[in-house]
């Protein structure tokens, strides 16, 4: 079984899937085709990825422009991370709002990150192994990001010294987004 939690964020879920415990560990289902559908929620994915990353470090806010925009489901397999969706949907009551939770391999609890939002995560834990399946194929064409430090946005990524990448310090503000990449 599987639960499903609204967040501030329309379109945004926290899920939390039963764990099965005994003296050998524990079992979860991750996830569920039906239990998704049934929701009338994403439940077709094409790639997963794998993030290795150690404390401090803050990846995104990335977002893939249509027509490869991406929907995620995102779990931390090791250590903590505080996982963040920023909504870009032009016409959302909560355009430009951020969400963010803590997602570990203590509450095994996931985030549902839509089409139309721009995710990032920063690492909490001495080291964490992060786990996503994407619902498009990656395409370099139509990546893009957003300042993980940009002051119309103003998240807490919890981590100071923040290590991020070069690539990343090159993203744009906010305010600067192309319209049409807009959701």
């Amino acid at each position: 079984m599987i639960k499903f939690k609204e967040t501030p964020l329309k379109d945004v879920w926290l899920i939390e899937p039963t764990l099965f415990k005994d003296e050998r560990g524990h079992f979860l289902e991750a996830f569920r085709e039906e239990y998704f559908r049934e929701k009338g929620l994403i439940s077709t994915f094409v790639q997963d990825n794998i993030s290795v990353s150690k404390k401090g470090t803050i990846r995104g806010l990335h977002y893939q422009a249509n027509p490869h925009a991406q929907a995620k489901l995102v779990m931390a397999i090791e250590g903590e991370i505080l996982d963040v969706a920023v909504d870009l949907r032009k016409n959302s009551p909560t355009f430009g709002k951020s969400f963010k939770a803590k997602l570990s391999s203590k509450n095994r609890t996931m985030m549902l990150i839509p089409v139309g939002f721009a995710h990032g995560f920063s690492v909490l834990s001495e080291d964490a192994t992060v786990f996503y399946k994407c619902s498009q194929y990656y395409n370099k064409e139509s990546e893009r990001g957003i300042m993980w430090n940009d002051q119309d946005i103003d998240i807490d990524w919890e981590v100071k010294n923040p290590i991020v990448s070069e690539k990343d310090k090159k993203n744009i503000h906010f305010i600067d987004i192309i319209p049409s990449d807009l959701f």
